[in-house]
């Protein structure tokens, strides 16, 4: 299959339609780029749910707050292009800015409630910028289904309550968090980790490791798994954004002093140097993010 690929909304408009014309199914990977493995691991989980899969390409302005990493973020189109190619993708859509955000738009979605917490507590704006944009590709796109990863686990719940809330012809799928063989979460931003981060980072995987075994030991205690989380990533140099026990589909963290139900999510937001990572595990469900931890 030859990789097509469009810069327009109605280029992209038009060919995600020819694909529900001919009776397929279309699969959607919406990214920002600088794709690695992970990506290609959505990829085909929207390969085995669909007929053809288009991937979209854009660093979102909107959803980098005016201290955030927008001009460091990774991009690499050309490379982009040939992974799409070598992952079977039918089709890339990689709008420039004024595309997806003509002169004078005034429109924003918001979610409420779900971005209160968590990276949204510490990121004003963030998820009102992923929201707006999730929203513009699936208006583009149509009816589709759009495979997210459960690594940005706050971002997928909130995906998922806009289209629902929204009745947007699109079935959204979380695919489980894709990690290199230390353990830790393949993300774009670890290219710029140096070796010495890269070390100090591995503690993340590590100390969530260690709470996926407290909680199948039968500790339900929020403060029991939190403490030795934070101590370990402190005691690593990272500094701490957040630890946090949370309901994971409210995503309202637990009091250190209450107890957890059967599942929940554990997910910690913390800077190696200067780039901000995230991770999490849902406890109950995920497996530790090193066996043999």
């Amino acid at each position: 299959m030859t990789l097509s690929l469009s810069q327009t909304v109605p280029k992209f408009r038009a060919a995600c339609e020819r694909v529900r014309r001919d009776g397929q199914r279309l699969g959607l990977v919406p990214t920002m780029g600088a794709l690695h493995a992970g990506h290609r691991s959505l990829i085909e989980e929207a390969r085995r749910r669909a007929d053809q899969v288009f991937v979209t390409i854009f660093v979102n302005p909107t959803q980098f707050g005016p201290t955030e990493d927008l001009e460091a973020y990774p991009r690499d189109l050309e490379g982009d292009l040939t992974r799409c190619s070598e992952a079977g993708v039918a089709h890339v859509f990689a709008p420039a800015v004024s595309e997806m955000y003509p002169e004078d738009e005034c429109t924003r979605v918001r979610v409420v409630g779900l971005t209160q917490h968590l990276c949204g507590a510490s990121r004003p704006g963030h998820f009102e910028g992923v929201a707006t944009i999730v929203v513009k590709l699936f208006a583009i796109v149509g009816e589709c289904v759009a495979v997210f990863g459960r690594k940005d686990y706050q971002q997928l719940k909130v995906v998922e309550r806009l289209t629902r809330d929204l009745n947007l012809p699109v079935e959204v799928v979380g695919h489980s968090t894709v990690r290199d063989e230390d353990g830790l979460a393949l993300s774009s931003r670890n290219a710029h980790l140096s070796s010495e981060e890269r070390d100090a980072a591995r503690a993340i995987p590590l100390a969530l490791s260690r709470a996926v075994r407290q909680f199948r030991s039968g500790e339900r205690g929020v403060g029991a798994l939190v403490r030795p989380v934070t101590q370990q990533l402190a005691g690593a140099g990272l500094r701490i954004d957040y630890v946090s026990v949370a309901d994971p589909e409210r995503l309202t963290p637990f009091d250190d002093d209450a107890a957890t139900s059967d599942t929940a999510l554990l997910a910690v937001a913390a800077k190696v140097g200067d780039t901000r990572l995230i991770d999490n595990v849902v406890l109950g469900e995920d497996p530790p993010p090193i066996a043999d931890a």
